[in-house]
């Protein structure tokens, strides 16, 4: 019995339970659609605008736990890195809908919602609108994903046929985004809208 038939006993639960662990890891995790996709695949009665919505809702908790883990790193994270992402925070905090626009755009689209909210962590962000923007993005994503299912997922899995270099690749990516963010100068990219890098150093050892 493999994990999906194991939860799927439990049914809504179950997928429940799976979401909130998968995306409560920061690195080494299948992309959630693609957790929520097999499910149905498996069990076609499910409601799929049902299905979404316990997805959405598990994604969410995983997303808030990783956060909160996520804010216990911001010690190790270098001055000038603290300094960016409070400036962030700040413009953020200034914009009516900035965090639920945020969230809502990383739910709904393929950006990794990893690096969201670890950031989110690190920045210490406190707004109900992260989670209320990232639940309705990640409802709409999931019920395109799930009625598109076989078209989307085999074409997935047929160019990653081990599934662990797919994930490894996928978080390289995620990876090579942080330092991206990390190295961007967000006092001059906000105030003077001009794009400048700082020195990559963002832990301070």
């Amino acid at each position: 019995m493999d994990i999906f038939e194991l939860f799927g006993e439990f049914s809504y639960f179950g997928i429940f339970l799976i979401l909130i662990g998968v995306n409560a890891s920061p690195i080494l995790m299948p992309p959630s659609w693609i957790v929520l996709t097999s499910f149905y695949l498996l069990d076609p009665t499910l409601n799929i605008v049902l299905l979404a919505a316990v997805g959405a809702t598990g994604a969410t908790i995983g997303r808030f736990f990783l956060k909160k883990i996520s804010g216990l790193f911001r010690k190790f994270v270098g001055e000038e890195q603290k300094s960016n992402l409070d400036i962030i925070g700040d413009y953020l905090n200034k914009k009516k809908y900035g965090y639920l626009l945020a969230s809502f755009l990383f739910g709904a689209t393929p950006l990794p919602s990893n690096i969201l909210f670890i950031t989110y962590g690190l920045m210490r962000a406190k707004s109900i609108g992260i989670y209320i923007g990232f639940w309705f993005g990640r409802t709409i994503s999931y019920i395109v994903m799930i009625y598109f299912g076989n078209a989307v997922l085999t074409p997935f899995l047929e160019i990653f046929e081990d599934r662990l270099t797919g994930i490894l690749l996928i978080d390289g990516v995620g990876i090579g985004l942080i330092v991206l963010f990390a190295c961007i100068n967000w006092t001059v990219l906000i105030t003077q809208r001009k794009i400048k890098f700082v020195k990559p150093k963002i832990w301070r050892l």
